[in-house]
């Protein structure tokens, strides 16, 4: 029995969710309430002692870590396979994974809070509050205390975006390599599934302008992505931050447009 606890619109749930459709594996959706803080609450520790999502719970066994997880899905459910065949070409997929999780993850995260309307649930804290919330989260502390209840500093959203930038380039890279459709060429693989729901959640948040003339065979892998039936069956009503917060509209990244030709410069 596989059972997925995690929040609709995590794109690290969204990782492990599309992994799962694309495999075509049964499971059961254990949704959490990321502002009832679900994730931080003592049960869900014992099973992430990161308090963090997603976990994967496999016959009783918690499996942690987004990348990890759809890794071991792979292997212990091979007829529909995510990875290359060969040793050379899993070694290129895995570096990617790697990239993936040192640089555009973090980086996501700084314009899905900013611009996102995941920072309004701190906006009607107080100071006590706030510190209070920091301190009950295990790995992400010092990224809300740089945060604050106000948003962060633009150094650090041009920092994030430069990232983006270089992340869809490293993308093109791999798509005019392997000759495409997908970034390993011809078959779909996990390095599609890690990083489509970054590239979707800033497509969301009007940052699509960031690839979409320089790096064109990004915007176009993307929405192939998006029409597999797989992909819409994890991008269930709510997965998406503007089907959440409808009032933001599709503009959030506008105010970073005069700065495209510096991220663009930063990210080389």
């Amino acid at each position: 029995m596989l059972e997925l606890y995690n929040f609709a619109q995590s794109t690290c749930s969204l990782k492990v969710r599309l992994a799962l459709h694309e495999k075509g594996i049964d499971w059961v959706d254990r949704v959490l309430v990321s502002k009832n803080q679900d994730h931080l609450s003592d049960w869900y520790l014992k099973l992430n002692p990161n308090g963090v999502v997603p976990t994967l719970i496999h016959n009783g066994t918690p499996v942690i870590e987004s990348s990890v997880i759809v890794q071991y899905l792979d292997e212990i459910f091979p007829p529909v396979s995510l990875t290359p065949p060969t040793p050379l070409a899993r070694a290129e997929m895995r570096a990617f994974l790697a990239f993936v999780d040192a640089v555009p993850t973090p980086a996501v995260r700084y314009p899905s809070f900013q611009y996102g309307g995941l920072i309004r649930k701190f906006l009607a804290m107080t100071d006590a509050e706030f510190a209070e919330s920091v301190a009950l989260r295990p790995l992400k502390g010092e990224f809300y205390k740089r945060m604050g209840r106000t948003g962060f500093p633009r150094e650090d959203i041009d920092r994030a975006l430069a990232d983006i930038v270089k992340t869809a380039g490293r993308m093109d890279l791999l798509l005019e390599k392997n000759g495409g459709p997908f970034l390993m060429g011809e078959q779909l693989t996990l390095a599609d599934v890690a990083v489509a729901p970054l590239i979707d959640r800033m497509e969301d948040l009007g940052f699509a302008y960031l690839w979409e003339s320089r790096y064109p065979r990004v915007a176009t892998w993307l929405a192939d992505l998006q029409a597999r039936p797989a992909y819409g069956q994890a991008y269930y009503p709510g997965s998406r931050l503007s089907d959440q917060f409808p009032d933001l509209g599709l503009g959030c990244g506008t105010d970073a447009r005069e700065r495209q030709p510096e991220l663009a410069a930063a990210a080389e």
